[in-house]
């Protein structure tokens, strides 16, 4: 768990009113009790009112509310939109971690801000909505990505032709036709992209180590080149 989620936790957990201990903190949190120590002390030093004392317990008073981190309107109902177009259009883990992050947004937001936040709709074509299959496969080729794994495709093309190709997945862009994983194609020795909609099945295999000449960067580079940029 990140810090700054433990952190938040924390608020949460001694919001009810009731006094809590460092140690059931830790347990609950699965930290020390030095580190409850230690996040509780930094909460108290940027003035969330906390009162007690190690050995004792700590309680929260009554009627405190963490600040919506400073957002305006704009900023909350952009985060909110975001949130909700991965909720509908993401693999299922990353909908699954951004209705869980919208719940904990809209848990600290102002009444006003929580009632506009419902009249926020978000709309997608139905080229632009994964399958579950697509879903699934979503997420784990974003955790090949990030464990830097070697995936082993089997794809069919626009024409139906069906290939096998090893690649080096580098990033998941979402285009006007849909999820594509961008890839070092170790067939064609070049980028290549290919549509999560069309890959009929894949396996992982051993880890790559990343090459300058065959890595995200590297292809932003050969982009800009031709006067495309996919970020925008």
């Amino acid at each position: 768990m990140r810090r700054a989620d433990r952190l938040f936790q924390i608020v949460q957990y001694l919001r009810g009113g009731r006094l809590t201990t460092a140690r059931n903190l830790s347990e609950t949190l699965e930290v020390s009790e030095r580190t409850i120590y230690r996040d509780i002390a930094d909460l108290i030093g940027s003035g969330v009112p906390i009162e007690g004392e190690a050995g004792v317990g700590y309680v929260m008073r009554a009627g405190y509310d963490i600040p919506p981190l400073m957002f305006t309107r704009d900023e909350v109902m952009a985060v909110i939109a975001g949130t909700r177009l991965i909720e509908r259009m993401g693999g299922a883990l990353m909908a699954e971690a951004a209705a869980e992050a919208l719940v904990k947004i809209r848990s600290v937001l102002p009444d006003d801000l929580d009632a506009q936040a419902d009249r926020v709709e978000i709309h997608a074509g139905p080229n632009l909505m994964p399958s579950e299959r697509d879903r699934h496969f979503i997420d784990k080729i974003e955790a090949a990505i990030d464990g830097r794994l070697r995936l082993a495709l089997s794809y069919a093309d626009e024409a139906g032709r069906k290939s096998t190709r090893v690649v080096r997945p580098l990033a998941l862009w979402l285009w006007q036709n849909g999820w594509c994983v961008v890839s070092w194609c170790e067939l064609r020795e070049d980028f290549r992209m290919f549509r999560i909609d069309r890959i009929e099945g894949f396996t992982q295999g051993e880890r790559f180590r990343e090459e300058r000449d065959k890595s995200l960067p590297a292809l932003y580079a050969q982009l800009a080149e031709q006067g495309i940029d996919p970020r925008g």
